[in-house]
This record gives C-alpha cells, structure tokens and sequence, in this order.
C-alpha cells in the first residue's frame, strides 16, 4: 500500500514539475514577413493591415512579430529581400504588387498574402480567383469596368473635353494596364474623347510625360490602375501645375493633391489581409482561401484641388461623391 502510495506522490510530483516547466518555456510567436515600398509612403496601408491585426487580438510586440523589408523606391531588391524573410523562416509574408512574385520565387512553402493585387490569374500568382491552388491568396483590386467610369466622370466635369492623356507604368503586373485600357477606349468612343497614352517606366519620365501632354492639347487626365503608388504626391502636383484635371484609381491620390479618384479603398484591402493572416496562423491552407474582389468603390473630390487649377465641379457630380476635400 505505501509503495502504491510512494508511486503516486512521485507520478503527481512528475506531472506537476512537467507542466511547470512546459508553461515556462516561452510560446513560439508567430512571425510575419511584410514585404514593401517605403515606409513613408506605406504608412497609411500598414496602419490599416496593423489595425486588422489588433481587431483580432493580435499585438506586435507580445503574440505576433512583423518583419518589416522595405525596398526604399528600388524594386531590384525585392528578390534578395524575400529571400531574407524566407530565411528568418516567417510564417507568412505580406506583400503586395511585384513583391508578389519575388515572393513567390523565394519559397513555395510558406504561404504569401496579397494585401492587393491587379489580375493575379493572368499574373499566373493563383489557378483561379475561387481555388489559388499553391500557396498564396489574399485581395485582388481587379475592377475593369472602372477605366470607363472614370472618362465618364471627366467627360461630366469637363463637358467640351476631347482630347485626354492616360497615365500608366509600363511595368504593369496581372495585365492591369490593357485590361483597364481596353475599358476606356470603348468609353473613349462611346464619348467621342482622343485618347493619349504615355508611358512612364520610370520616376524621372514624368516631367517629360506632362510636357508632353500640354504639347499633345490634352485638357484631362486620367491615371490607370497600375499608376506608381509611391510617386502619388509628384503626379498630382505635376497635374496641378499643368492645370490638367485628373482622376486617379485610389483616394489616396487625392489626399496627396490629386482632383478626383474612383475605386476600391486599398486601405480597406489592407485591413482586410489581417484576416487571411489569421486564417492561416489557425490552420487555414492559402489554396483553400479565396481570392477577394473589391465590391465597395468610394468616389472622392479635391476642392482646394480644383480652385487651384480654376475648375468648377457641377454640383450635380458633387453630390455623388462620398468624400469632399474642402
């Protein structure tokens, strides 16, 4: 009986000094890796993806850590950064655009949330939008039919206008830029409108870029998506100054300076990717999790913008718009 009882003191004192010491080893917390431009012109995006985090009871710094890799404005380093993240071995990355495929490059084991996208089918990044099939998924800003409603709006702002310049990166993933296109020359021609295109592969094409749309007569503009995000502030002030009114593909040109803008709130895509995080820190496959499509667009309007440049926007376009800058 005393031997029964020794055996059980010992088995009690084993399980008790076992559980002791697996709550004092310290949890694992998860890692995620998150891949961008610059922290500057991020910061809206990332405090809306960090807002995500905290809505679902994630905190930086006690049970979750980011690994921030920023490319500064240079996107040839994209590949050896993710190549850092997948060595500090992640459990997810965040990234968004053409950090997508360097991603995508560096592993195809650790899944990779897109906080947004342009056609990420095209861009071969999923099988399909409802099945991605390998290890990424996330938010995708595809909405074609915006590029059309965009020349529309101009078109009713600047009733007589029949020459507009379209602004894009020529380096365009998922085919943003000739889907979009496409849109807006049949709206081009629905409204009698002359389109010019230009280019732009880099920052310091620009000013040539505007130059060229005051020598070409243009008397609007219109930035497709697929617009260098970074340089937001540069365009709408070099918009400005050519007195060209412009409408963008996000509300965040517009906060930079920019007239008007019509689509997805990005900012929204980005909270929106905190929950694909928490998915699959809980055990959720990337293959397995749909693609999300925007389905809320928010048209915003720039009055400072518009005194500046001398413009009159119709009341019966003001009033449609969500967000007034005044």
């Amino acid at each position: 009986m005393r031997a029964k009882i020794l055996i059980l003191l010992l088995a009690t004192v084993f399980l008790t000094t076992a559980a002791l010491a697996e709550a004092q080893q310290p949890k694992k917390i998860p890692r995620i890796g998150f891949l961008s431009g610059t922290p500057d012109a991020q910061k809206n995006r990332l405090a809306a993806f960090q807002k995500g985090l905290r809505e679902l009871g994630y905190l930086e710094g006690q049970n979750i850590a980011i690994d921030y890799r920023w490319t500064a404005g240079k996107n040839e380093r994209l590949p050896d950064l993710a190549a850092e993240l997948v060595r500090l071995k992640v459990d997810v990355i965040v990234t968004v655009s053409r950090g997508i495929q360097a991603a995508m490059d560096a592993t195809k084991t650790i899944p990779i949330v897109m906080a947004t996208s342009g056609d990420p089918v095209a861009s071969g990044f999923v099988v399909s939008l409802a099945r991605p099939g390998g290890n990424i998924t996330g938010l995708s800003q595809m909405s074609p039919e915006l590029g059309g409603k965009r020349l529309e709006l101009l078109k009713e702002v600047l009733k007589k206008v029949s020459v507009v310049a379209v602004l894009f990166w020529d380096v365009d993933p998922g085919q943003v830029v000739q889907i979009n296109m496409k849109e807006v020359e049949v709206a081009a021609r629905a409204l009698g409108v002359q389109l010019q295109i230009m280019k732009v592969s880099e920052p310091n094409d620009l000013e040539n870029a505007f130059s060229a749309m005051t020598k070409g007569r243009a008397s609007a503009l219109i930035a497709l998506t697929g617009t260098n995000f970074t340089y937001r502030g540069r365009i709408a002030d070099l918009a400005a100054k050519s007195r060209l009114p412009a409408i963008y593909p996000g509300g965040e040109f517009v906060d930079a300076g920019g007239l008007m803008s019509y689509g997805p709130d990005i900012t929204e895509n980005y909270r929106r990717a905190a929950t694909y995080v928490d998915k699959i820190l809980k055990g959720a496959k990337p293959a397995d999790l749909p693609v999300e499509q925007p389905t809320k667009f928010e048209f915003i309007i720039n009055l400072k913008t518009a005194k500046q440049i001398g413009l009159t926007i119709p009341p019966n376009v003001l009033v449609r718009a969500d967000r007034v800058i005044k």
